[in-house]
């Protein structure tokens, strides 16, 4: 999946593919991760957020299965 920088603290890219409805994050620290079954909608509006890691930690973590497909680095530096 594709995924588009963002302007975020903690998150460095997101991509949203509508025919699985699912959502990919990769956070600063390197982690990505994929959550599943999130509507058309929940995406419009993490890609409007004002703070997009506010609205992850608000409203797709709590609600969305996800997988994670990288670990954070150990090293944050990078």
């Amino acid at each position: 999946m594709q995924r588009e920088k963002v302007d975020s603290s903690s998150l460095s890219s997101v991509g949203y593919d509508a025919g699985s409805e699912t959502l990919e994050v990769e956070f600063r620290n390197g982690g990505v991760y994929r959550y599943l079954e999130v509507p058309e909608n929940e995406w419009q509006s993490l890609q409007s957020a004002e703070s997009k890691g506010s609205y992850l930690n608000t409203h797709i973590k709590p609600s969305y299965r996800y997988r994670k497909l990288a670990p954070p680095r150990k090293d944050r530096r990078g």
